[in-house]
């Protein structure tokens, strides 16, 4: 009988879920939505139902799965799977890994979603083989993950590689989700760049930016278009939000020596665009020898990088 690892990534929105082979490739891969009404209490409940649903849909003998590895947007105690806090989905204080056991019957191991997409990337994506890598992940929020010594770091609290929260502002900067003010996160991310555009659109009242901004809503990619059509504007933005976030990893990468510097999340579909000025920023703050150990590249698997990374936590840990 061949094994499989369930790999399970929890976000805002819906849940990924696949079954996945030894080797690393999908069986198949699915979505739920997310339920956060009542502080997401059934999340645990849905993810099992529907996992059930698939092993009887595809006829999979239930001694065939090796466990699950799920992600969770929010602070981790990997040891149990115990949730101290996920801000999107309204978790806390939730016993999350323990509750899916229980429901399902299978192992569970869990960690923050930035982690396992790190993993992912680490075993087949842009780190593969790599034993020091740092994973950034720029969505509506910044995530980081670390790999040091071929090990994904989570710390004494499971705080390790919150590379969203670190400070960049140190006085008047924007609130962060965390409680915290002027984390990178409130710079870097998707919502940053808009709020930036917004803020630097005010002086160049000629600019494609402000144009916009006049017709609607504006959006991260709607800031890069217009930086690829020469928007002074929309460079200005792009640069110092590259800049704070090469200068964010350059000091992370201190810590560990990273050979690789891998970049994912929807803003990362900007690719050249965005990682030429980023680099460059991270080589003008980096130590020149850490610089010279690191290669950027773009994350491979895209929005499988979690549940593939699942499945590795199940590997290693079984």
């Amino acid at each position: 009988m061949e094994q499989l690892y369930i790999g399970a990534d929890i976000g805002g929105t819906t849940v990924k879920l696949a079954f996945i082979k030894d080797d690393g490739s999908i069986v198949e891969k699915w979505e739920i939505p997310t339920n956060t009404e009542s502080e997401g209490k059934s999340i645990p409940t849905d993810i099992s139902q529907s996992i059930d649903e698939k092993l009887k849909e595809r006829n999979i003998h239930k001694e065939a799965i090796m466990g699950i590895g799920a992600g969770a947007p929010g602070f981790v105690d990997t040891s149990s799977g115990f949730i101290h806090e996920a801000v999107n989905i309204g978790w806390k204080n939730f016993d999350f890994g323990s509750h899916l056991e229980e429901l399902t019957g299978f192992p569970v191991w869990v960690d923050n979603d930035a982690n396992l997409a790190a993993l992912g990337e680490n075993w087949l994506g842009a780190g593969k083989g790599c034993t020091e890598l740092i994973a950034v992940t720029l969505g509506t929020g910044v995530g980081g993950g670390i790999i040091a010594n071929g090990n994904v770091l989570n710390g004494a609290n499971g705080t390790a590689a919150e590379l969203g929260h670190v400070t960049v502002v140190p006085v008047g900067g924007v609130p962060c989700n965390c409680g915290k003010t002027g984390c990178l996160e409130t710079v870097s991310s998707a919502t940053g760049i808009v709020r930036k555009a917004k803020e630097i659109a005010r002086s160049y009242p000629d600019s494609l930016l402000q144009t916009l901004l006049k017709n609607g809503e504006l959006t991260a990619k709607d800031v890069f278009d217009a930086a690829d059509d020469g928007d002074e504007a929309a460079e200005k933005v792009i640069h110092e939000v590259t800049d704070v976030l090469g200068m964010a990893i350059a000091n992370m990468a201190i810590a560990i020596n990273p050979e690789k510097i891998v970049v994912g999340g929807g803003v990362s579909k900007a690719g050249t665009q965005l990682l030429a000025p980023l680099e460059k920023a991270y080589r003008k703050y980096a130590l020149k020898r850490t610089a010279e150990a690191s290669n950027f590249g773009i994350a491979e698997l895209g929005n499988d990088a979690g549940v593939i990374g699942g499945a590795y936590l199940v590997k290693k840990n079984k």
